[in-house]
This record gives structure tokens, C-alpha cells and sequence, in this order.
């Protein structure tokens, strides 16, 4: 059985989840934009998926003009693995968490080991 929940109430647990970054690391992200979309094509378990170049593999001259990085957060994959909604609280924080360290350049088994995975 999968948890429902209105699309306007799941970008409201992603703009939370965003606002609970300390505002020192959000004053460090910049050329990236947040997409909820209902699942992955290719991966559709995948909860959210980072896409760009990690600010520790950018090289100031190779990456200006570059489009902006994304991370999609994939609503009907989160609400799949709940049951209710502190529980998609939950997950929507780790998954929002989880692909903005990506943009910071920390890998998976790092973030496995901080709980973030």
C-alpha cells in the first residue's frame, strides 16, 4: 500500500527539509536547482539523484557558464517506502540531505557512515 499524499504537501516536507541545512552550508550552494518528479526512468526505487559537477571536482575556469546542477527528489518512490507521514518526513530530510551532500563532493559510503545513507 502506498502512503498519499498532494503533491503540494510533499514540496512543502522538501522546502523543509531544505530550510533545516545550516545556513552556512546553503549560502555555499549556488547554480543548482531542486525538481520533484514522480520517479526515475531508468532506477524507478531511486528516492534522489544528484546531477552536476561536486564543488570539490570543479575547476573555477572549466565550470563557468556551466548549467545548473540538479536534485530531483522522486515523490512516488518515497511515499512507496511509507506508511505515514512523520515517515515521509523522515525520508524526504535524509533523501534532501543525502543528494545535497553530493553537491558538497561527499560520496556514498561516507554518507552511509553519518547516517545519511
Amino acid at each position: 500500500m502506498v502512503f498519499s499524499m498532494s503533491a503540494s504537501r510533499f514540496e512543502e516536507l522538501v522546502s523543509a527539509a531544505l530550510d533545516s541545512i545550516p545556513p552556512e552550508l546553503t549560502r555555499a550552494i549556488e547554480n543548482v536547482v531542486i525538481l520533484i518528479e514522480a520517479r526515475d526512468p531508468e532506477e524507478p526505487d531511486l528516492l534522489g539523484l544528484y546531477h552536476g559537477i561536486a564543488l570539490t571536482d570543479r575547476v573555477d575556469s572549466q565550470y563557468g557558464g556551466a548549467l545548473p546542477d540538479t536534485v530531483t527528489i522522486y515523490r512516488d518512490a518515497i511515499l512507496e517506502l511509507c506508511e505515514d507521514e512523520e515517515q515521509v518526513v523522515r525520508e524526504v530530510a535524509i533523501t534532501v540531505v543525502h543528494e545535497i551532500a553530493h553537491y558538497f563532493g561527499i560520496d556514498e559510503q561516507r554518507l552511509h557512515q553519518l547516517g545519511w545513507g
